[in-house]
């Protein structure tokens, strides 16, 4: 199978949390865009909840027809060297009319249960997508696709939980890397970087190297075995 080789990678207080508002709090945050630089990730990956709070417009897509559009396809709207690929299931993020030179262009996931119509209206707001996958997106066909259809080699997945857990299941995880800011949350129900695993084992990853920096970050990768 073709794919992109994938890292998930986030960053965390030391109590393993990962919301983004108290993590941009820590001394080092900048370290996680010099790691990101570093890990040679020109395509990254997020899931909706992050895209909604971080990248999409305001407001959701209502379709005049519900139709799906029922089948396998991908349109490529741009050659580029790397994509923020967002992945949104049912089609309902808005977005900006991408620039045709834009420098990391948009490229958004869907399942073909999304309306015909979403497709139509990315494809008008020139902006690339990949439909696979009846119920759910089919993660696996979608990373071939990325692979053979839009060159992508290097992918990082830099979602939340729901997505990062994804990605985990379907076994197309490479390596996984967090940088652990100087920091406590401490508050109830804030995420983590997985949830929702149904196994009450571990699973075993190998360590591949730490490193430590003088502003209190601390990185940690890890291989999958």
């Amino acid at each position: 199978m073709n794919k992109p080789y994938t890292i998930c990678y986030m960053m965390t207080s030391v109590d393993g949390r990962i919301d983004c508002a108290m993590t941009g709090q820590f001394q080092g945050v900048d370290q996680y865009y010099r790691v990101l630089s570093e890990l040679d990730m020109p395509t990254t990956l997020s899931g909706r909840n992050t895209a909604e709070l971080e990248m999409s417009l305001p407001g959701k897509f209502e379709a005049k027809d519900p139709a799906p559009c029922g089948r396998e396809g991908f349109s490529r709207k741009a050659e580029a060297d790397g994509y923020e690929v967002v992945v949104d299931t049912h089609g309902k993020l808005l977005w900006d009319k991408e620039d045709a030179d834009a420098h990391k262009p948009h490229l958004i996931v869907t399942s073909t249960s999304v309306p015909k119509e979403y497709l139509d209206y990315l494809d008008a707001q020139n902006i690339s997508w990949i439909a696979c996958g009846t119920d759910k997106i089919d993660l696996i066909r979608a990373s071939e696709i990325l692979s053979d259809e839009f060159g992508v080699r290097r992918m990082g997945i830099v979602g939340g939980p729901t997505i990062n857990t994804a990605f985990l299941d379907a076994d197309l995880l490479d390596e996984i890397v967090i940088l652990i800011g100087p920091g406590i949350d401490g508050r109830a129900a804030m995420p983590s970087v997985f949830e929702g695993r149904d196994s009450d084992k571990p699973l075993p990853l190998i360590l591949q190297g730490v490193e430590s920096y003088d502003n209190g970050t601390v990185l940690l990768q890890y291989k999958l075995k």
